[in-house]
């Protein structure tokens, strides 16, 4: 682990904080099921400590291996407070929409399909970073509010992701998983990004949570 990282958050806070995240994210799957009948599965969380000016080229990094991508994004709100990011490859929106309908081919006389896919990674995105962040915030017993989802759609991964988005004098948090459909070949990442002030109140509250199973 670098200097910077083990001054702001120790080995035993992320240790707590990747268990918390595992439960989130199975709630998150969970919902998902219930509410559209999809199953995800996702990959056991990756936490790494930035400065803010490193993250973009840490994004752009992840998603080398994609042409194009979608965007939706979703900041939140409260003691624990950041942006959500969900990351597809292009042409994730026809793939869920056909997995929804069971079909192979499908086809759709009243909207163009370019609408029903951005409002189809849209649900998905909007059930997945509920369910993931409010959990967290559960276990921590901190409340959360949400801005509504916007999606940036089919965007090369160097232009997706403005730089000026993020303050250079803050540091974030990347929290992150791997996530891909069972039903089909779909996949795409999840980035949680939090910044410095959200720190200190994070690590009294990992510390809060285990104190009630010592």
């Amino acid at each position: 682990m670098d200097t910077r990282q083990d001054e702001i958050i120790s080995d035993e806070e992320i240790e707590i904080l990747q268990e918390l995240m595992n439960i989130a994210f199975g709630k998150a799957a969970a919902d998902l099921a219930e509410v559209i009948d999809i199953h995800v599965i996702l990959s056991v969380p990756y936490i790494k400590i930035l400065q803010a000016t490193e993250l973009l080229d840490y994004i752009k990094d992840e998603i080398k291996d994609y042409n194009n991508i979608n965007i939706i994004e979703q900041k939140f709100w409260g003691k624990f407070k950041g942006d959500a990011l969900l990351l597809f490859p292009s042409g994730a929106g026809k793939k869920l929409l056909a997995i929804l309908e069971h079909e192979e081919d499908t086809t759709y006389e009243s909207d163009p399909i370019d609408i029903l896919e951005r409002e189809t990674l849209m649900e998905v995105g909007n059930i997945l970073i509920g369910a993931c962040i409010g959990k967290m915030a559960e276990l921590l017993r901190d409340v959360v509010t949400y801005t509504p989802p916007r999606i940036i759609v089919e965007n090369f991964p160097h232009n997706a992701i403005p730089g000026k988005q993020y303050d250079p004098n803050n540091t974030a948090v990347i929290l992150k998983t791997v996530f891909r459909f069972d039903e089909g070949d779909v996949n795409g990442f999840l980035f949680f990004v939090t910044s410095h002030e959200s720190i200190k109140w994070l690590g009294e509250a990992l510390h809060k949570f285990m104190e009630q199973y010592e």
